[in-house]
């Protein structure tokens, strides 16, 4: 069941996600005098569909009957005679200007478009995307990667103020205005027969303080344990038992609540397998802020921002260099090359694993942490999207500056030869990540 929840959890957050960047470019579209002839949530088949008149501003309900059809106002090199209806494709052949922008819900619940007039940078009609000047392209290209790294923004400033959890190291903070709260650490197991066994300890006590030191992670009782092996080390624990109680004999009626008690263990001396002998839970911490909270959202962005840009330069270099080392005739050097090169199957994931691991996981561990995830994906969407890929926004606008600096047309054939060359091998990497995925899932 909690697979489940946090597959659909995930699916809606990809979807809003995705709706967001493309909402992106529907704004900068209007903006920029390019007109939008269908925006939509979710991918085809349509369920419902409302189109706005021009005139009046008003939407109405599109009619079954009506899908697949569209009013024109215009018909390009036909003169200036008005049609009423005509099949959707014949007239896009025709070079039509839609009367009205269409708002629709579709059935498959995996992210949205905005749907320009002209999207091909060799249409020439005013109000077509193809027909803006290079500065508008850009805007309108960049339009999503802005909405994503805003979204983003919002979310981490949300948290900051609401409590913000901590995944990486050195994470953007404003030490002046943050105090940061710390879960206890939390016993997980206890060993047979161990030190910790024979002091008391219990599985699910919480340790607050070691020799009367304050200890807020796993790894400060693991330094000062190493510092005392072979010693006796008193524990502050707090634990579930039974408060103001003066009963000696079972059964008995004392309330039970959370205590704090002293336990005392003599550790394993230093060359053991291990000195306390417990398994504990990692700790976690949320961090407060308030008047900085929009700066913490800002700078957790553009650190975010600038970790997934090297990620990716590490990704890059690493199957380069794998596939290099794979031409030497060194055993050692092929093997290097292989470990590289399995690195990058390791730190790439898909949909799969966003959804049907990372996505339930996060879920199940809470609000904050599911939020300060969607943030970091949206973070990846605008930073995937910049990249000079021709089928995505980044690789688009890479194409039409080319042909501009080269001060040559980019026909309409070429743009989609290119983009949709690059589409597929686009494809083809995503099958292969999930293919990998699917691989370690069922691992």
């Amino acid at each position: 069941m909690d697979i489940f929840i946090g597959v659909v959890v995930g699916l809606l957050v990809l979807m809003v996600l995705v709706v967001a960047h493309e909402f992106g470019h529907f704004i900068m579209s209007r903006r920029n005098g390019v007109n939008v002839l269908e925006f939509g949530i979710g991918f085809p088949p349509r369920a419902v569909a409302w189109i706005k008149d021009p005139k009046t501003h008003k939407w109405r309900r599109l009619k079954r009957s009506e899908w697949g059809k569209t009013k024109v106002t215009k018909v390009v090199g036909a003169g200036t005679s008005e049609k009423s209806s005509e099949n959707s494709r014949a007239l896009q052949s025709k070079k039509i200007i839609q009367d009205g922008l269409i708002f629709s819900l579709n059935w498959l619940p995996i992210g949205g478009f905005c749907q320009m007039d002209g999207e091909s940078a060799e249409d020439s009609r005013k109000g077509t995307f193809g027909n803006a000047s290079f500065w508008k392209k850009t805007k309108i290209l960049f339009g999503g990667v802005l909405m994503n790294w805003l979204v983003a923004w919002l979310i981490f400033t949300i948290l900051a103020w609401a409590g913000m959890p901590n995944f990486i190291d050195n994470q953007f903070t404003v030490e002046a205005d943050t105090r940061v709260d710390w879960t206890p650490v939390q016993v997980k197991e206890v060993r047979e027969d161990s030190p910790a066994k024979k002091a008391g300890f219990v599985a699910d006590d919480y340790i607050l303080a070691v020799n009367g030191e304050e200890v807020k992670s796993g790894l400060d009782i693991i330094e000062i344990n190493e510092k005392n092996a072979g010693k006796e080390v008193k524990y502050t624990v707090r634990r579930q038992g039974k408060t103001d109680c003066d009963c000696y004999m079972e059964p008995c009626d004392c309330p039970v609540g959370e205590i704090e008690t002293e336990l005392t263990a003599t550790l394993n001396p230093e060359d053991s397998e291990y000195l306390l002998g417990v398994a504990m839970k990692s700790t976690e911490s949320l961090a407060y802020s308030t008047w900085s909270a929009p700066i913490v959202g800002a700078g957790l962005t553009l650190q975010l921002t600038g970790e997934t840009f090297k990620g990716l330069g590490q990704l890059v270099w690493n199957l380069i260099s794998g596939l290099g080392q794979q031409l030497s005739f060194d055993d050692t050097v092929r093997e290097s090359g292989r470990e590289a090169i399995e690195s990058v199957g390791d730190s790439v994931t898909g949909p799969v694993g966003i959804i049907g691991v990372l996505f339930p996981s996060f879920t199940a561990s809470g609000p904050a942490n599911l939020a300060f995830l969607a943030a970091l994906i949206s973070v990846s969407l605008a930073c995937m999207n910049v990249l000079p890929i021709p089928a995505l926004d980044g690789g688009r606008w890479f194409l039409i500056a080319i042909y501009k600096l080269r001060k040559k047309r980019l026909t309409k054939e070429t743009e989609e030869k290119i983009v949709a060359r690059a589409f597929i091998i686009l494809l083809a990497l995503i099958v292969i990540v999930t293919i990998l995925d699917i691989t370690r899932f069922f691992r």
